[in-house]
């Protein structure tokens, strides 16, 4: 297990990353609660999804020992991200006699723990929470951060709270049990982390052989998960709320976003949402001279590599319309996420008819 110490003043906590760390789940736990407490007394409310509740549900469950539990299902897919979500779980932990001195869990992908985290950071305003990350996408770039949000009809994650967790358990022996479509998914966020931040995990997504199985892939997991997470973690130390630096992080979710709204979240995932916005940022960045010719058609090369699309049929007429509601403007302008290299991002303000 390797562990890397997130340090915000007051909100510390530690990202666990190694195979095998849901056995070793009442172990950790136990780290969050004070020294002595009776688990008996302590109510642990588990939050998964429909896809995940029969792998890992009842794992997880047997090896929180003594303590109170509930576990509460919600239908996997976006649609959960959800104020009717948010409310049934409101409700149920409620009714479970929750308090602030107990733990909520979030045990699945990105959108379980989005939810999952704005309901602990609502609920009797604020319950601690710990995030166990089962998909790539999460390991890597949503369960550490402590973005939290549910979706409107208007767009994406538009209701939402920065609330840090307790506690980030990455077992990457979870994602064995993915579908290759949502591995894919979570690689679209491995190379953002690339093309921002980190050129030479660019170059070893460029070489890395990921057929036969994805052996190749899966045998460098946890060191890709290790390097994203690092990635992140110092982002956030330096721009917790999302004003400065940390805005790098939303490089192609501004395309990516409104193409997930456009398909009515379901024809493109997140992932593939982002994989094709990343595409379309580095084109628009080549056309102001900012991003060096060549950068858009090297990503797109890898994208395709992972079994990502490229491309996404969505009228600049719906980019302006979306980018009125989207958390990164200001005023008639937003700020989007260009780069001046692979490895290199930058903020640029935009006029919002110009994206």
């Amino acid at each position: 297990m390797k562990t890397l110490r997130v340090n915000l003043p007051g909100r510390e906590y530690d990202i666990h990353i190694g195979h095998g760390l849901l056995n070793r789940a009442e172990e950790l736990i136990n780290e969050v609660f004070p020294d002595g407490s009776n688990k008996k007394e302590k109510r642990i409310t588990v939050v998964t999804d429909s896809n995940v509740a029969p792998l890992y549900a009842d794992r997880l469950l047997n090896r929180l020992g003594e303590y109170n539990t509930k576990l509460i299902v919600v239908k996997a897919g976006e649609e959960a991200k959800s104020i009717d979500n948010l409310k049934r779980l409101y409700e149920e932990m409620l009714d479970f006699k929750m308090t602030r001195t107990d733990l909520i869990i979030a045990l699945g992908g990105g959108v379980v723990g989005d939810l999952t985290g704005f309901a602990a950071a609502t609920t009797l305003r604020g319950i601690p929470y710990v995030q166990i990350p089962t998909t790539l996408l999460a390991q890597v770039d949503s369960s550490v951060g402590g973005k939290t949000a549910v979706n409107l009809p208007q767009g994406k994650n538009l209701v939402g709270a920065f609330y840090q967790p307790k506690k980030v358990i990455i077992d990457t022996e979870c994602l064995k049990t993915l579908p290759p479509e949502t591995l894919a998914d979570g690689m679209a966020e491995v190379i953002k982390y690339g093309a921002i931040a980190d050129k030479d995990l660019f170059d070893k997504l460029k070489i890395l052989n990921n057929q036969k199985n994805n052996e190749e892939l899966f045998a460098k997991i946890p060191e890709i998960v290790y390097t994203c997470c690092n990635i992140k973690r110092k982002i956030v130390e330096a721009d917790e709320h999302d004003t400065g630096k940390r805005m790098i992080l939303n490089f192609g979710h501004t395309y990516g976003h409104t193409i997930e709204k456009h398909y009515n979240f379901s024809t493109y995932t997140h992932g593939m949402a982002v994989a094709a916005g990343m595409i379309m940022a580095c084109r628009r960045g080549e056309v102001l001279n900012i991003t060096p010719a060549g950068t858009a058609d090297e990503i797109e090369a890898v994208v395709k590599k992972y079994h990502l699309p490229a491309t996404a049929d969505i009228s600049h007429d719906e980019l302006v319309s979306a980018a009125a509601v989207d958390k990164k403007g200001d005023g008639d302008s937003i700020n989007l996420i260009l780069l001046r290299c692979i490895g290199e991002a930058v903020v640029c303000k935009t006029k919002k008819s110009d994206i």
